[in-house]
């Protein structure tokens, strides 16, 4: 069965959201995306309305994200469920092994000066490869970043890579952290625990969320085209937008 549109929102849930290509349109490249003022005043009262059961999930660090939310202060996930600030504020993080980090950053490093169109983000706990403005090159960056993750795990006891696929961009990351990850740990804390977890994203990272969100009987959104595991669909960022803001008033 397709993925229908989702039902009335409730301030009573928790909400889980991816950031871009869910809540702002996607760019070029990471830098030039901009959170607009519509935007920030629909978060800011989403979260004060739901009575503080939103937080968002997204690939960025959470540095980044600060920065583009301003004084708006959220529960934030960054880098898919490698770092995670909560409620009340601490931020606990899961780093890659700093020696296969720096060998796997060489060699991006190098592919990218062979090949300029690709952009190498070094987020802090992951790194990420992407080839939006170089889609041909989108099968090699694959390979290439599969063959290195492959070359560190043999030489790691432990905290093992892997491979995070999304739109036009590949990460290598410590394996065992995702959104699902991070959005289960949310849900064991107030004031997201015991209420039905709501999880809205566009990419392959959101999967994941989607994915716990279902096994416990709530409401997974993907956000555009695409197979997906979600059991709602919404076709766009406007859309998206238009669904929370009608929770606020009371005719979602």
């Amino acid at each position: 069965m397709r993925p229908g549109p989702p039902p009335a929102a409730s301030l009573a849930w928790a909400y889980f959201l991816d950031v871009d290509g869910t809540l702002i349109d996607l760019a070029e490249t990471p830098d030039a995306v901009q959170v607009d003022a519509a935007l920030l005043g629909l978060l800011t009262q989403l979260h004060r309305a739901s009575g503080g059961a939103v937080a968002l999930l997204s690939g960025r660090a959470i540095p980044d994200l600060e920065r583009r939310l301003g004084t708006l202060r959220l529960p934030l996930s960054g880098q898919h469920g490698l770092e995670r600030r909560d409620a009340g504020g601490p931020i606990r993080s899961h780093a890659a092994p700093p020696a296969a980090k720096s060998e796997i950053k060489r060699a991006l490093a190098e592919m990218v000066a062979r090949h300029p169109a690709l952009l190498l983000e070094d987020k802090g706990m992951a790194l990420a490869l992407h080839y939006r403005r170089a889609p041909a090159l989108g099968s090699y960056v694959q390979r290439t970043v599969e063959r290195l993750a492959a070359h560190a795990n043999a030489g790691l006891a432990e905290a093992k890579l892997e491979v995070q696929r999304g739109k036009c961009v590949a990460e290598i990351k410590p394996a065992g952290f995702d959104k699902g990850t991070a959005l289960l740990e949310y849900l064991a804390e107030p004031p997201f625990q015991g209420r039905r977890p709501v999880c809205i994203g566009d990419d392959l990272n959101d999967e994941h969320g989607f994915a716990e969100v279902n096994r416990l009987d709530g409401i997974s959104i993907r956000v555009g085209k695409g197979s997906t595991c979600a059991r709602f669909r919404l076709p766009d960022v406007i859309a998206v937008r238009r669904w929370l803001g009608a929770a606020l008033k009371g005719d979602a």
